[in-house]
């Protein structure tokens, strides 16, 4: 099985989007879809996929909006990056696939997606994989000071509120994914051809407005666009996350420390495992696959347990 790239693409008109996805796996197994983050792309999820094709998963791992083929099919569609859209487009390539319901499971952007899924559509969510736990951003607390040296992390946050972030996004995307990525995981030892693989993610039309917008929106220096507005003010509650869980934390993330799981745990009111993975950093399924794809396989036997105990 071609474990170094995740090819042939397939495309699918997904509401707003076509989107290009790698499937694999049995097409009667149970679903799981694998969400990246950024400034990453699906191969992320290159050793994650067949590890769990092997065990009978369906696995479908998409290209985000503005990453990759995936492409608007209107240019008069509004490029919004905001969270809600995110979400919003998980439920929408279900709905394209004709798939009921399926597992979620993601880091970062990706992570973000699968945990609103999980919350706002409860139904269609079997149950939630998300690394650094609860991800749905609480936008009323945006301007609340973390500590100065996570705040350095995060210099990009900053960085893309000005027109000089755009304009060096633009022009170094390749070059910000890499100092990203190294502060982000700095036991992950990554070669220029990793990078470079994921940085052909970077040269999608809509990359750059999907990015400012995400993080001009997120900190409250641009508005979310109304198609999104109703999923929003769910999401502005901070809903609960009901499904089966498994969280997961690298000990080595170095802008998004490890916790042990309580400062988030009133999220999640379904069973949820919390596990912290040796040597992983923020990118944890392509740095430690075999953890990531044990936490969707454990997900789904907790989906199992809990099934068995309503059904006594």
């Amino acid at each position: 099985m071609e474990r170094r790239a995740l090819s042939p693409l397939q495309h699918v008109r997904a509401d707003v989007l076509d989107v290009a996805y790698y499937e694999t796996g049995p097409r009667n197994g149970d679903t799981v879809l694998l969400l990246h983050g950024f400034p990453y792309d699906i191969h992320s999820y290159v050793e994650v996929a067949p590890l769990l094709a092997e065990v009978g998963f369906r696995v479908i791992v998409p290209c985000l909006r503005g990453h990759g083929p995936t492409t608007f099919l209107s240019e008069a569609t509004p490029r919004a990056g905001q969270q809600a859209a995110l979400g919003a487009d998980v439920i929408a390539l279900m709905d394209a696939l004709g798939i009921e319901n399926a597992y979620v499971a993601g880091y970062d952007w990706g992570g973000r997606a699968a945990c609103i899924a999980a919350a706002v559509w409860p139904e269609r969510c079997l149950g939630l994989v998300s690394v650094n736990s609860y991800l749905i951003q609480d936008i009323t607390a945006a301007m609340n000071p973390i500590a100065p040296e996570l705040e350095a992390g995060f210099w990009y946050f900053y960085y893309f509120l000005t027109e000089r972030g755009r304009a060096g996004l633009a022009a170094n995307a390749k070059a910000v994914a890499r100092v990203i990525w190294t502060r982000n995981s700095p036991k992950w030892h990554f070669g220029d051809e990793v990078l470079d693989r994921a940085a052909e993610s970077f040269q999608n039309p809509d990359y750059v407005d999907l990015v400012i917008h995400s993080y001009r929106h997120r900190l409250g220096f641009a508005p979310g666009f109304s198609e999104y507005e109703k999923i929003e003010s769910i999401l502005a509650q901070q809903p609960e996350i009901t499904v089966p869980a498994v969280t997961l934390d690298g000990l080595a993330d170095g802008n998004f420390p490890a916790t042990d799981g309580t400062s988030s745990a009133h999220h999640f009111t379904g069973p949820r495992l919390h596990r912290q993975v040796k040597d992983a950093g923020h990118n944890l399924p392509q740095e430690h696959p075999e953890a990531f794809a044990a936490a969707v396989r454990d997900v789904r036997l907790l989906r199992q347990e809990q099934a068995a105990r309503n059904w006594v």
